[in-house]
Order: structure tokens, then C-alpha cells, then sequence
């Protein structure tokens, strides 16, 4: 009977917290933000995610005037950062850029270790950017196509490795995809940090294959160090003119163009949210924006609400959950 009272006032207490949020920005003139916005980032500098993070905490900086910091806390293939974002008082001053990855697949793939849900315990903002990938490897594999790679590996027998951001994050489990279908097995190295350390695995030849963004890898592309076999986009990009499409390689469908998107801890008022959300579409519809993103190869992509963001982050965790569990995927 006691513990049954003490849960009834910790949930009064928790609807009474919810209630003064929601009061403190129920006015459209509320000021915020106040002080300094954390932007949590779910892997090492470097990466397309930390990129979009960085490029948005600039120009939101500007436009609140007060400063967004960005936070990058790598490990644990994005959960630690889900899990510190998660917690966070539902303020706004606590923000997440999170991906396919983190706030789609890890919900399938860390279903039974993952100590919170992300659909459940963040809010979506708005989708930020969408971006192209490239199937790549190091030039000490005498390959120049995904045909080569394929044959190369089943008439050599080379044990080759291939870097992902983690275990049941996208590129591995597009790679794990593609491997399938070409037949040939490799053995996957995964990278807590994302592409800030899978390129470096790469340069270094501690793995030999990768599916990455097209924003990290091309100023190493253009320097030699890693070398290109497919894109996959539609058409051939103008900066790769060379490097054919996953479909004229034979392998159409095969590779993911990932999205980055902003959320908050779920119960953030829905004023705030929403102001959140207007602010955050503004600048990233600025020409300034997206000339800045394109520069790296990124399109600018944000949802009308943040509702039809939510919406598409949950028919992705569906679709996602649906390939981690016909592929057997699992967190060792």
C-alpha cells in the first residue's frame, strides 16, 4: 500500500513537472533561449552527422544569440549519446542530431540492452539533410568496380575487412546486404566513432572495404588515399564523373542515402517545439545553408512538423527492424 502511494506521487509529481514546462512556454513571447543549447552528437569529429551538427550550431548561435555548443559523446554505436539525450530535462537547452542509425535501427538492433527507447523518449524536430554514399575501398586492393571486388575475392580467397559505424548501424548492415548478394564473405571491423575513425581504419589498411558518406570520404578520394567503386545516387555525380551508380555495377538498390535529423527529449512542450522546430527550418532553408551544405555534398531535406518527422522516423525504424531481423543481426 505504501509503495503504491509513493508511485501514485511520483507520478503526480512528474505530471506537475510536465504541467510548468508547458506553462513556462505556453506564450509565443517566452524568451528562448536564455543561455548556452547543447547539441549532443552521437559520434567523434569528423563524421556527416558531426558536420550537419556543427554547420547548424553555427547559424543557430546567430540566430538565438545565445551559444550552441556541440557536444560529441562516440561509443557504444550512438547509444551513449542516445541515452544522455534521452535523460536530459526536456528544456531545449538539450538537443540530439541523430540518424538512420541511432534513432531507426539501434531500436531493433539494441531492443533487449538499450536502457531507453528513442520513438518513445525523443521528440523528432525536423529531418535536416540527406546525403549520398559511396562503396569504397583501399587502394591496396587491386579492384576498380563492385564486379572486380566480388571476383577478386572469390578467386583469390582474400580475407578482406570492412569498417562500419557499428554493429546494426546502416553501413553495416548494408554491407552485410551487399555481401550477400555478390556471395563473398568478409570480416567487419566495427568503428565506435563513425566515419572520424573508419576513414582513418581505411587510410591505414586496418579494413580494406566501406559504404561511407560521400562528405567525409571525397577529400580523401581526391588525394588517393581511398579509392571509389559505386555511388548511389540516380545518376553519376558531377564531382565523381567516374564512379558509376550502384545499378551500373550490377547491384541496384544496394546502399543506403542516409538522413541526419534533430531531436529533443520527449515531453518538451509543444510551444517550444514547435518554435524550435520554425527556427531550425529557417536557417536551414537559407540559401546561405544550403550553399554551405552542398559545398559538402549534403541536401538540405526538413519536414513541414514535427509530427510528419516523427511519422517517417517510425516507418523507418519499421523498415529497418525488418532487415535486422531477416539478416539475423546481432549485438555481441
Amino acid at each position: 500500500m505504501i509503495k503504491r502511494r509513493s508511485t501514485i506521487a511520483q507520478m503526480f509529481l512528474a505530471s506537475l513537472a510536465a504541467l510548468t514546462l508547458n506553462a513556462a512556454f505556453a506564450q509565443p513571447s517566452e524568451k528562448y533561449p536564455t543561455r548556452p543549447v547543447r547539441l549532443i552528437v552521437p559520434y567523434a569529429p569528423g563524421g556527416a552527422t558531426d558536420i550537419t551538427a556543427r554547420q547548424l550550431a553555427a547559424k543557430m548561435t546567430e540566430v538565438w544569440g545565445e551559444q550552441v555548443i556541440v557536444d560529441n559523446r562516440a561509443g557504444a554505436s550512438g547509444n551513449i549519446a542516445l541515452e544522455l539525450a534521452a535523460r536530459a530535462t526536456p528544456d531545449g537547452y538539450t538537443l540530439f542530431v541523430g540518424n538512420v542509425s541511432t534513432n531507426a535501427i539501434n531500436e531493433t538492433t539494441f531492443v533487449k540492452t538499450l536502457p531507453i527507447k528513442p520513438s518513445r523518449d525523443l521528440t523528432g524536430v525536423t529531418n535536416l539533410i540527406e546525403l549520398p554514399h559511396l562503396w569504397v575501398v583501399s587502394p591496396t586492393v587491386p579492384v576498380s568496380s563492385l564486379k572486380d571486388l566480388v571476383q577478386y575475392v572469390k578467386k583469390s580467397g582474400a580475407r578482406l575487412n570492412y569498417g562500419s559505424a557499428g554493429v546494426g548501424a546502416y553501413p553495416h548492415l548494408d554491407a552485410v546486404k551487399f555481401l550477400k548478394i555478390a556471395g563473398i564473405e568478409m570480416t567487419h571491423v566495427p568503428y565506435k566513432g563513425g566515419a572520424g575513425q573508419m576513414i582513418p581504419g581505411i587510410i591505414g589498411n586496418e579494413v580494406q572495404f566501406m559504404f561511407i558518406n560521400m562528405a567525409s570520404s571525397l577529400p580523401h578520394i581526391r588525394t588517393g588515399r581511398i579509392k571509389p567503386l559505386a555511388i548511389t545516387t540516380l545518376q553519376r555525380h558531377p564531382e565523381l564523373p567516374n564512379v558509376p551508380t550502384t545499378a551500373e555495377s550490377g547491384f541496384p538498390g544496394v546502399g543506403t542515402n542516409a538522413w541526419n535529423g534533430l531531436f529533443a527529449p520527449a515531453g518538451i512542450p509543444k510551444p517550444l517545439l514547435k518554435r524550435i522546430h520554425a527556427d531550425v527550418v529557417k536557417v536551414m532553408e537559407s540559401p546561405a545553408m544550403k550553399e554551405q551544405l552542398s559545398k559538402v555534398f549534403m541536401a538540405v531535406v526538413v519536414n513541414k512538423s514535427p509530427e510528419e518527422f516523427q511519422q517517417f522516423v517510425l516507418q523507418e525504424i519499421k523498415s529497418w527492424g525488418k532487415i535486422v531481423i531477416e539478416n539475423d543481426i546481432k549485438v555481441e
